[in-house]
């Protein structure tokens, strides 16, 4: 079944079947996953898919600013990332463990939700130390999956100087499917510009395309920014395993949405103004938020909401993106708010025309 959609003026076709995991899945090569990001920020490619026409052009970002015009607003999340990405040795037998901090769980006991690999290894009651002098140390408290466990950081200092010690000790925690070792350069380019909040341990890369020549610009254009918080945790890039996607169970995010932002976005709305969502994490903190009128309500609380065809946006008329791994949840988001059959057809011209794929790779502009 397929229904004709309209949504602020435009119209577009969005397949009503019921979807499947397999109906997410695509032939990547490995030569288009992006090992860096591109030289200057606003220089990565962009693909601009317009939803009521189905055309697709082929730009650079910094070209973005042609498709907006005043009083339009772009919704960005600005989350920083955290340098999660510790190693650690094992007490009596000095076994290298890596540790991904994901989540702090009690300020006070310095408790905290980790992964270690490898897991097998690192048992209750275990002590890891970090540090060429072992100024760090963390016991093992708890188990809480196959690979995640708690654990209690014994550390003589203030708390500042504990978070001071875990940025010392810690790397920017790049994605796995990047091979390649962090660098230096990793810091600031795996980092959005307007970053200033900090719990996420993956960036929210739609908006690593923003340089600050290119916001300045889009400012001086009178386009307006709101800032939402979407603190990005590991769950977001968890493997579906299930075909039924009803099944399937998003982790829980930190979201904070402020007055300020909320009262931005719906004048924009009211005024029939392009509201564009900049990634998928500002577009899942915000449709975790909507009135009954369909406009943006402040929130500070958590979300797990997983967002798959067919689902009807309420707040954001277009959105930002990068490109995405088959079978994976933000490919799902992408399809729900293009229409399957047109995503598909564009990524089908991505890899033709040989885009680079994830986190440090080119954009799509969704209208």
């Amino acid at each position: 079944m397929r229904l004709l959609l309209v949504e602020h003026g435009k119209t577009f076709h969005q397949n009503m079947s019921k979807m499947k995991l397999s109906d997410f899945n695509f032939n990547l090569p490995d030569e288009l996953i992006a090992e860096y990001p591109s030289k200057n920020r606003d220089e990565a490619r962009l693909m601009v898919v317009h939803r009521e026409s189905g055309k697709i052009e082929h730009k650079l970002f910094k070209d973005i600013i042609t498709y907006f015009d005043d009083g339009d607003v772009m919704i960005t999340n600005n989350t920083k990332v955290f340098p999660a990405r510790m190693y650690g040795n094992k007490e009596k037998t000095g076994a290298k463990i890596e540790v991904f901090l994901l989540r702090e769980l009690n300020r006070e006991s310095l408790l905290w939700d980790v992964l270690v690999d490898p897991a097998r290894k690192i048992r209750i009651g275990n002590k890891l130390y970090f540090g060429d002098d072992d100024s760090l140390v963390a016991e093992v408290i708890d188990n809480t999956t196959s690979r995640g466990r708690t654990l209690r950081f014994l550390f003589d200092g203030t708390y500042e100087e504990f978070k001071a010690k875990i940025t010392e000790l810690g790397e920017t925690p790049l994605p796995k499917y990047i091979k390649r070792d962090v660098e230096k350069d990793d810091e600031e380019r795996y980092q959005t510009i307007y970053a200033s909040i900090e719990g996420a341990v993956a960036a929210p890369t739609a908006g690593l395309h923003f340089s600050r020549e290119l916001l300045k610009r889009l400012e001086l254009k009178g386009v307006n920014f709101a800032e939402v918080t979407l603190h990005v945790g590991l769950g977001t890039f968890r493997t579906v395993e299930v075909e039924d996607l009803t099944k399937h169970k998003m982790d829980s995010e930190q979201v904070i949405i402020t007055e300020k932002a909320a009262k931005v976005v719906n004048e924009a709305k009211l005024k029939k103004k392009k509201v564009c969502a900049i990634g998928t994490t500002s577009m899942r903190a915000i449709e975790s938020s909507v009135s009954s009128d369909g406009l943006l309500k402040p929130y500070d609380g958590w979300t797990n909401k997983f967002i798959f065809p067919p689902y009807d946006f309420s707040v954001a008329n277009c959105m930002v993106t990068n490109f995405h791994t088959p079978l994976s949840t933000l490919l799902m988001m992408i399809s729900a708010f293009c229409g399957h059959e047109l995503m598909m057809e564009a990524y089908g011209q991505a890899i033709k025309e040989k885009y680079n794929f994830y986190s440090y790779g080119d954009a799509m502009l969704i209208l």
